[in-house]
């Protein structure tokens, strides 16, 4: 099911709005939503801003991390 961008970032506010009063329940689109955890919905919240990200046509964030290991 495809949706339009308005629509993502319609549902992306709403839950970051939820998510910032504290609340682990939302309404989107006349429909209510609920999360067990916090981290549910960082999850969910995540993949939103990659289906945008991917609409919109920008590049993925890649975090490279360097690590050294020092032999004795």
């Amino acid at each position: 099911m495809g949706f339009t961008t308005e629509q993502l970032k319609s549902r992306l506010s709403a839950l970051q709005d939820a998510r910032w009063r504290g609340v682990r329940e939302t309404v989107i689109e006349g429909r209510r939503v609920g999360y067990a955890s916090d981290a549910e919905m960082v999850a969910a919240i995540t993949d939103l801003e990659q289906r945008l990200a991917r609409l919109e046509g920008r590049k993925r964030r890649r975090v490279i991390r360097a690590y050294a290991v020092k032999d004795i």
